[in-house]
């Protein structure tokens, strides 16, 4: 993955400086740089990056009236450097994933791109959720009618799942299963570096699990539909869902329907 940065800053060393420690993060791309706020936003609508470095203090458009200029489009990720820390309140205000101090300290500029990685992937994963119910479309193009509304149901679902196995209690966070299976009244539960097996049955844990992220596909497998990454279609109408880990799951013709009507 990689990073399509603007610095935006008045002052050219501050951009350099910038510039030169951004260089220890292969990910980072450095596509332009700016020295004042109407040339960033120009930039930024016609470049669309996904980070911008943007300073606060600037004459004319200052940081706060750029992020405001970009507003229409769909914004990129904002870090705010600035010398002055009363900025501090209004840089979150705006949203921004980070407010760093001039002269930026590198383990908080590391800590900061951490950050930045982390809402990239989040919203990558999302188009790739949208792109994934384009393909179920296909696959099943009668099926894709009603999609389950937000609403507060989603508070009842579990967020922790509790399971004791090999006399030792595990808690797992339910956002970290990505498939389940049923074999008679246990169920192994796993996840990207684990299997535990659970007393309980497929019925039982399909009542505890949000339907609109988990969805049963065949009558031995339950899914996360959010660790679904490539569907590729088999005979007979079936289909196999590949898994954020690589691993595979057919998806059965009775509950195809099931899955292209809830991937989100």
């Amino acid at each position: 993955m990689t990073i399509r940065t603007i610095i935006v800053d008045d002052e050219k060393l501050a951009i350099q400086g910038l510039a030169l420690r951004l260089e220890k993060f292969p990910d980072v791309e450095i596509i332009d740089t700016c020295s004042n706020g109407r040339e960033a936003i120009r930039k930024i609508k016609t470049e669309k990056p996904d980070l911008v470095f943007l300073d606060i203090q600037m004459p004319g458009f200052d940081g706060f009236s750029v992020v405001k200029g970009v507003m229409e489009i769909e914004p990129p990720l904002i870090v705010f450097v600035t010398a002055y820390q009363e900025h501090a309140v209004r840089a979150f205000e705006a949203n921004a994933v980070n407010y760093l101090m001039k002269p930026v300290d590198e383990d908080k500029l590391a800590d900061t791109l951490e950050r930045v990685r982390t809402r990239i992937a989040e919203k990558r994963g999302a188009e790739e959720a949208e792109k994934l119910k384009n393909v179920l479309a296909e696959v099943a193009p009668d099926a894709i009618e009603a999609m389950p509304d937000d609403g507060e149901g989603t508070a009842r679902y579990e967020k922790l799942i509790n399971i004791k196995d090999r006399g030792q209690i595990f808690r797992v966070d339910v956002d970290s299963i990505e498939r389940i299976e049923a074999a008679g009244d246990y169920m192994c539960i796993y996840t990207a570096d684990n299997s535990l097996i659970l007393r309980e049955t497929m019925k039982d844990l399909e009542r505890r699990l949000d339907p609109r992220v988990f969805q049963r596909v065949h009558r031995s497998w339950i899914v996360n539909l959010n660790q679904v990454r490539q569907v590729k279609p088999h005979t007979n109408g079936e289909c196999f869902l590949i898994l954020e880990s690589g691993a595979d799951v057919k998806v059965s013709r009775s509950y195809r329907d099931v899955v292209a009507r809830f991937v989100h």
